[in-house]
């Protein structure tokens, strides 16, 4: 009896741990995967690259400015389609990724940073960003983000 128990318990050990592996893989590309999309993001919004923006972007996506401004989804890509908002440079550092389920947080700090309004540079220089991705139909989205402003003292 004693050695059947010992049996099933180390079989039970063996299956969680061969879960949590597989899960932990799992994990692991995924958040390679939403760093990919960030990426990808990044590259279509200098690029003015609306097609691939649209479909990373959940529709009810929102940006909210350094200025504190709330952006909607149709304001933000309108803002880059118009030429109004022209990214000239970004370039993101390391992301962290943060994994719940179908949703993921990520934070990074630009490596370079520019971004002209109206053909005149507003901001050169690092930005922090915090955005919220969230699984919808199989696909991760961008559905939150925020970018706050570098001071760089004197």
């Amino acid at each position: 009896m004693e050695r059947a128990i010992r049996k099933t318990s180390l079989t039970l050990a063996a299956v969680f741990v061969l879960t949590t592996c597989a899960s932990a893989s799992t994990r692991a590309g995924d958040a390679d995967r939403i760093r990919a999309i960030e990426r990808e993001r990044l590259r279509s919004l200098v690029d003015a690259d609306m097609k691939t923006a649209e479909r990373l972007h959940a529709d009810d996506f929102q940006l909210i400015n350094p200025a504190g401004t709330a952006l909607t989804k149709v304001e933000y890509l309108g803002s880059l389609k118009s030429g109004q908002l022209d990214y000239l440079a970004w370039e993101p550092g390391d992301i962290a990724v943060r994994l719940y389920g179908n949703a993921a947080v990520i934070r990074y700090r630009d490596l370079r940073f520019e971004v002209a309004r109206d053909g005149k540079v507003i901001h050169r220089g690092p930005m922090v960003h915090t955005n919220l991705y969230e699984m919808r139909n199989g696909q991760w989205r961008v559905v939150w983000s925020q970018a706050s402003g570098v001071i760089t003292p004197p």
